[in-house]
């Protein structure tokens, strides 16, 4: 686990079936950053993925989770890249292995403008009861619960 402390994290999703995989990614986020953003994929950016809850409830129990911090903003994402290739503050980004290629993509962005590239810290998958991602699509599928759990 990265142990360096950093200004200004990224960090953004879906967050839809809020669960235990996404809270391991925020829950990094803040253990390495002073501020947070969180970029929330918006109804028609997010939409791509399917039947998912709206921004605003997806944004509403983000900040509900966090509620005992105030060290953070929550953003909607019109796009994969949301503000970090804009914002020469960020300092790193925190992915999932399945969502690295995205921030060396942003990355490569940044660095074509002349910004300082982010660090990049990827959080490893929450395995579920059989070995295999908690995802949102398998919560809402019907196959797993928020913990990874068999729904009978």
């Amino acid at each position: 686990m990265n142990s360096k402390k950093y200004n200004k994290v990224a960090v953004g999703g879906t967050f839809d079936k809020f669960h235990d995989g996404h809270k391991k990614l925020l829950s990094t986020a803040f253990k390495i950053g002073n501020e947070i953003e969180i970029g929330v994929t918006s109804d028609a950016f997010g939409g791509l993925k399917g039947d998912i809850d709206s921004c605003k409830e997806r944004m509403a129990n983000l900040k509900s989770f966090f509620s005992d911090k105030s060290n953070f903003v929550v953003v909607p994402l019109e796009d994969p890249y949301g503000t970090t290739i804009y914002d020469g503050d960020f300092e790193a980004i925190v992915v999932s292995e399945e969502t690295e290629p995205t921030a060396v993509k942003i990355n490569e962005i940044r660095v074509s403008k002349g910004m300082k590239p982010l660090d990049i810290v990827v959080v490893s998958f929450v395995l579920a009861y059989d070995g295999n991602p908690i995802s949102s699509t398998r919560i809402r599928s019907g196959e797993i619960n928020q913990n990874g759990k068999f729904i009978k």
